[in-house]
């Protein structure tokens, strides 16, 4: 039952305490724990701050749950505490300084169980001034002094700087808040010294502001160094220079002598004595600029001197004549020192060479040299010589250029007629730059500088005849003689198609089945012309051919009136493409299908007529013997009795057209045109066909859409009265 319990208290404390530790016997729960900073996040140097750490805490029990605080900076545990009352705990900065800056947690443990505070940051502002202190404030010359910086009260890393006369001299880091620096004066005089340092709190830092100068005197050394230079003034080319370089008032100390005697940046000498002497030839190229020095430790004393050189002769200049040279041209090469010393030197005592000597050019008076150039690239150079002194001109390079040849004209793409034509003008050889210059009819045109081997001489026409092509010619040029000229432009003009037409063979109106179509499609233009036939409503061609002529013909074996349709041809060459109007072919049926037809049409309506006829009679109208029909019937005889019994006693039946004796009413005969026919049976005698009577006359009765006639036909010889009485 004490179990369940447990289990119970458990749960519900998990249900109404999320995230909060609950200890498995229940008798406390750390409900918050909270980091409080007084009396601000932000504050200045030397301010007392205070951390509290407060937690609250559910217990079950009267007695005070012993507990751990932990208080950690930017993550690192820096202070911890183990407190049995209920408490805040205190942490106090007593003066914080920037070094204090961070974010700060705290942390309770209470058997086990621990909940955190949240962050927070405190910012220290300011900084102390930094202290300077020197062992020395007035020294010789190459004596050490000390210097110490502090950082008043500073905490953590830093980075101190020394300072003299405003320039940094050194930098130090160290983990402490003093650092200290040793340095020598070496010049004379009175110098500046001060200091700062800068706190690293990473990622930041912060900088101080500047210690106070303090100024410490340098007194010079007595020795010095000593130059002379004999001879002073009007010193020539070629002249002798006597220089000595020594150390005067000199103490021994126990640092190394160094003594060095340079010119410029070349060094002459140099001893661990304390006098150098040196002789040279003075030369005008040189510089004129000498300095004596020795070095005693870390001092320095230094004399210079300058001296001015007279030149003997100038330095030669190397020229060509003619400023561009072909090759198999001759050329001259000049070398001449422009000025000399009349005073010490005369003009013939100067002499000229060009090097290398194998040059192959002539010598022709001094100084100048005549010859062809290599047909490759050549570098000369000129050397004038005079009391031993050799000066070398600056290097000419020659580069002998090959003339232009005759340019070559063409047609770039196709010469298309009334429209822009790229003809190119191009020389096989010569040297860059070349002019073209197109011509027509001797006439320039332009003119393109080409000065690049990448570059053509393009140039844009339009051709507005054909015969125009062959006026057109080119110049190239690169040197002062003749240009040579291209032949002429030999190129096709391609004229572009017009006005295609359609020819029908034979005539429109006679063509028919069996018949062979020939359409003929003609353009205007250039050939090769590339000719494709349409019929109207099928997309693909019905005939595609090439030709070298204007004209091509196409032949169709025209076999059915399904040939009938739509006709053009579509005409194309290099310049465009044309289309003729459509020619419209109507076939007719073939001579003997219309004679078949109408043989057809005659034997069918004479069918017609033959069937009408037997259907007409087949409807006759029986004569009727006692009222409409006149017939009679021979007795038998007796000589032909055994015929009689032979022969049928139906009688034989005679249709003949009669005429009822009616009157004739308008008004009930309907308007018709043509003729009503009444047709009546007669009975003849089976005996003796040829033994027949006249029955009088035919009546025939003529009904027209107006007015009905009655022709009467009057035979000559019987009459109605005339007709035989019926016998019985």
């Amino acid at each position: 039952m004490g179990l369940l319990l447990l289990l119970t208290s458990t749960l519900l404390s998990s249900y109404f305490y999320p995230g909060r530790a609950v200890n498995a016997d229940r008798s406390f729960v750390i409900t918050k724990v909270t980091l409080s900073i007084e009396p601000s996040t932000d504050v200045a140097q030397d301010t007392n701050v205070t951390l509290r750490c407060q937690a609250t805490i559910a217990s079950s029990g009267e007695h005070v749950l012993s507990r751990e605080y932990t208080i950690y900076k930017d993550g690192n545990v820096v202070y911890t505490k183990t407190s049995s009352t209920s408490e805040d705990l205190l942490y106090p900065l007593p003066e914080a300084r920037v070094s204090n800056t961070g974010k700060y947690m705290c942390k309770i443990n209470i058997k086990g169980e621990e909940e955190t505070s949240g962050a927070k940051k405190l910012t220290v502002t300011g900084l102390s001034k930094p202290g300077l202190h020197m062992n020395s404030t007035v020294v010789s010359e190459g004596e050490e002094v000390t210097a110490t910086c502090t950082a008043p009260g500073e905490t953590g890393s830093f980075f101190f700087y020394f300072y003299k006369d405003s320039k940094e001299i050194l930098d130090k880091r160290v983990n402490s808040n003093q650092a200290e620096a040793k340095f020598r004066f070496n010049s004379a005089g009175s110098h500046q010294i001060h200091c700062s340092y800068t706190v690293l709190i990473p990622p930041d830092s912060y900088k101080s502001e500047e210690s106070v100068a303090i100024k410490v005197s340098v007194k010079e050394l007595p020795i010095a160094a000593v130059l002379k230079i004999v001879p002073q003034n009007n010193i020539y080319e070629g002249d002798r220079l006597d220089i000595s370089c020594t150390v005067s008032n000199f103490m021994y100390r126990s640092e190394r002598v160094h003594l060095y005697l340079r010119q410029g940046t070349k060094l002459l000498s140099s001893s661990g004595d304390t006098k150098i002497n040196h002789s040279m030839v003075a030369l005008a190229k040189d510089p004129g600029e000498f300095e004596c020095g020795v070095k005693i430790g870390s001092i320095v004393k230094v004399d210079n001197k300058a001296v001015s050189v007279i030149e003997l002769f100038s330095v030669p200049t190397l020229t060509m004549s003619p400023a561009e040279v072909f090759q198999k041209e001759n050329m001259t090469l000049t070398c001449k020192s422009e000025n000399y010393a009349s005073e010490r030197l005369g003009r013939q005592e100067l002499t000229y060479t060009l090097d290398p000597p194998d040059s192959f050019l002539i010598p022709k008076d001094t100084g100048v040299f005549f010859g062809k150039p290599r047909p490759y690239e050549f570098n000369y150079t000129c050397v004038a010589q005079a009391r031993g002194i050799m000066k070398h001109s600056r290097t000419l390079t020659v580069r002998a250029k090959l003339s232009v040849s005759a340019p070559k004209i063409s047609v770039v793409g196709r010469a298309i007629q009334g429209r822009p034509s790229k003809i190119l003008c191009q020389s096989d050889t010569g040297s860059l730059p070349i002019n073209y210059t197109l011509l027509m009819d001797d006439e320039q045109l332009s003119t393109i500088s080409v000065k690049l081997r990448f570059q053509k001489a393009l140039f844009t026409v339009t051709i507005t005849k054909p015969g125009d092509v062959n006026k057109y010619t080119c110049e190239a040029k690169n040197n002062h003689r003749a240009a040579p000229r291209s032949r002429r432009l030999n190129a096709t003009v391609i004229e572009p198609l017009r006005d295609p037409t359609v020819t029908v063979i034979p005539n429109l109106p006679d063509i028919s089945e069996g018949d062979h179509l020939i359409l003929i499609c003609g353009v205007k233009g250039s050939p090769p012309v590339n000719f494709t036939w349409f019929l109207v409503g099928k997309e693909v061609p019905l005939y595609n051919t090439p030709s070298d002529r204007n004209n091509t013909s196409y032949q169709i074996p025209i076999s059915s009136k399904e040939h009938s349709g739509a006709y053009y041809c579509e005409a194309a060459n290099q310049a465009n493409v044309v289309r003729s109007e459509p020619v419209i072919i109507e076939v007719r049926l073939a001579l003997w299908k219309k004679a078949l037809i109408g043989g057809f049409c005659l034997l069918m309506v004479s069918l017609l007529v033959v069937v009408c006829v037997l259907r007409f009679r087949s409807k006759r109208v029986k004569v009727d013997r006692a009222a409409v029909s006149v017939w009679s019937k021979r007795p038998p005889e007796g000589d032909n009795d055994e015929e009689s019994s032979v022969v049928s006693n139906e009688p034989d039946v005679e249709y003949t057209e009669v005429v009822h004796p009616r009157p004739v009413d308008p008004a009930r005969i309907p308007l018709r045109k043509g003729t009503d026919t009444v047709y009546s049976e007669l009975q003849n005698s089976p005996h003796d066909a040829a033994d027949h009577h006249d029955y009088g006359s035919v009546e025939y009765a003529e009904l027209s859409g107006e007015q009905p006639e009655i022709n009467h036909h009057h035979p000559e010889v019987n009459s109605y009265q005339d007709l035989p009485v019926p016998v019985d």
